[in-house]
């Protein structure tokens, strides 16, 4: 049991608290600690829905992060567990109502993830008209690369981003195909909440992403960025 003392007074945690969960910045030993990890989904003009309304947002779990990707376990309670290859971005400097103008100011990199959803349980969710944040709430859930400082790579608004399954590509886009870009994603977040130093931002994936297995290899890429490699186990 960990225990603190607060003017004279003991206290103690009655679990041991979690570990901070951060993701490693590229070419340093410095850490981005990750606060909320926020998703934007059907982002891409590819995809359907409807692209002049407002984008589903959902919360991910901080602790399904696996920074810099490797082995990823198949999820419980599913039998259609799917890849989703995203451009994420991390947010150094908070703010509310933040306008467009004065958005990439407060991005300080970018990275790669895998939004592994169980499938099923999206289905029936949806068909049940629920909530559906459980379906992407999970243990190996957000695989993600090290993160890409803006000092060093500038702002990515455009170019290619693919994924490939067993050396099959089954995704492919241009980030420019987003409907909400990186600052728009700012915008629209700032005006629901406060965003703070350690947020985290996926903004979506192209069209056709597919059910994977135990054993299968996963591949992702984003112009300026680099590549994410998973296998499942």
């Amino acid at each position: 049991m960990m225990r603190k003392t607060v003017r004279g007074t003991s206290m103690a945690y009655v679990v041991e608290p979690q570990k901070p969960v951060a993701l490693p910045v590229a070419g340093t030993s410095d850490l981005f600690p990750v606060r909320r990890f926020y998703t934007c989904g059907g982002n891409y003009t590819q995809r359907p829905g409807d692209p002049d309304g407002p984008r589903p947002i959902m919360l991910k779990p901080v602790d399904g992060i696996v920074p810099g990707g490797g082995n990823i376990p198949y999820a419980m309670g599913t039998e259609w567990l799917d890849h989703e290859v995203e451009m994420i971005f991390a947010i150094h400097k908070g703010g509310a109502n933040i306008t467009r103008e004065q958005a990439l100011d407060h991005v300080y990199g970018y990275g790669i993830m895998f939004d592994m959803v169980r499938h099923d349980i999206l289905n029936e969710l949806r068909k049940r008209i629920r909530p559906q944040d459980i379906c992407k709430a999970f243990t190996g859930g957000s695989p993600c690369t090290a993160i890409q400082p803006v000092s060093k790579i500038g702002h990515i608004k455009k170019g290619a981003i693919w994924m490939t399954l067993n050396d099959v590509e089954k995704q492919r886009a241009d980030i420019a195909d987003l409907i909400w870009d990186v600052a728009e994603c700012i915008v629209q977040l700032s005006k629901l909440d406060r965003l703070e130093p350690g947020d985290v931002v996926s903004t979506g994936t192209p069209a056709e992403p597919s059910p994977v297995k135990r054993g299968d290899r996963l591949h992702g890429h984003v112009d300026g960025i680099g590549d994410l490699h998973c296998t499942v186990v």
